[in-house]
């Protein structure tokens, strides 16, 4: 079952089709009548983890009547090339206006999904978890964030508010790490935890000192975070990132962080190539 409030998916849906279609489908809406009918398909076009087939589903009943929509493979799912993912059958104009939008939402979040996946693959047997950051498409976050855990990763904050996170500019213009967390302390919630990005050692041993409570390793390399796990002793979580790639992810995970954040899971991935095929009818005499 799909984890998002569906009157946010609605309002997501409802903005892409208003962008879609101002008023009318000219080909469409010319081309057909408002009672022809179709059968349809969505296919997988290559091997991947699926992610966004409710919201597929959510497209087609937002922008007209009359399609029943049938999953046959869940998000989450492991998919191969050439599998069915749903089959639909209906209202012509609806199946064809609801086409791209669907697709769009589908293949992108398909494709954060996949690429999730094979990251957490990459480092399966280690203690690191893979989590997405705020580098996210405006407008749809929680759908980006939601398909990083439908491919078995997990979130980092969702907005500014869940958590405190001290960068280098925030550091910088308060002086340092000790003076930042000591004011953030006197400040905030119970509830809230507060992270540290440091660029040394040094200014790892002054956030352990000031007892932060997660300390991400900012671009360093493999020997220098293995020397800050050392240091550490779980005192802190610590989490690496910046500059991660399928190449570097194993050596990273291997020197005994907790947490590895990639940036491109969201804001850049490569969409999951999926088609919606029609199954052809007879030309009419």
């Amino acid at each position: 079952m799909m984890q998002l409030l569906p009157c946010y998916v609605d309002e997501v849906i409802r903005r892409a089709l208003t962008e879609d279609i101002n008023d009318m489908d000219v080909t469409t809406d010319f081309l057909l009548s408002p009672d022809d009918v179709s059968e349809a398909y969505l296919m997988a076009k290559d091997d991947g983890v699926l992610c966004g087939m409710e919201i597929a589903a959510c497209v087609f009943e937002l922008v007209g009547e009359g399609v029943t929509f049938t999953v046959l493979a869940k998000d989450g799912d492991t998919v191969h090339y050439g599998d069915i993912l749903a089959t639909m059958h209906g209202n012509t104009r609806t199946l064809l206006k609801g086409e791209r939008t669907a697709l769009n939402l589908l293949q992108h979040l398909s494709g954060i999904a996949t690429e999730t996946a094979k990251c957490v693959k990459l480092v399966e047997g280690t203690r690191a978890s893979i989590a997405d950051t705020r580098k996210t498409m405006v407008g749809i976050r929680a759908m980006q964030k939601y398909a990083v855990r439908c491919g078995g990763g997990r979130n980092h904050r969702f907005n500014l508010s869940d958590g405190a996170m001290l960068k280098d500019n925030h550091i910088d213009a308060c002086g340092g790490i000790l003076p930042a967390i000591t004011q953030l302390r006197k400040q905030i919630g119970h509830m809230v935890r507060i992270e540290v990005e440091v660029r040394s050692l040094e200014e790892l041993q002054e956030a352990l000192d000031a007892k932060a409570d997660i300390i991400m390793l900012d671009n360093m390399d493999c020997d220098t975070m293995r020397q800050a796990v050392a240091i550490t002793d779980g005192k802190a979580l610590l989490e690496a990132s910046g500059g991660i790639t399928h190449d570097t992810i194993r050596a990273v995970a291997e020197t005994g962080v907790d947490i590895i954040s990639i940036g491109a899971l969201t804001h850049s991935v490569k969409a999951f190539d999926i088609s919606m095929k029609f199954k052809r009818k007879e030309a009419k005499q």
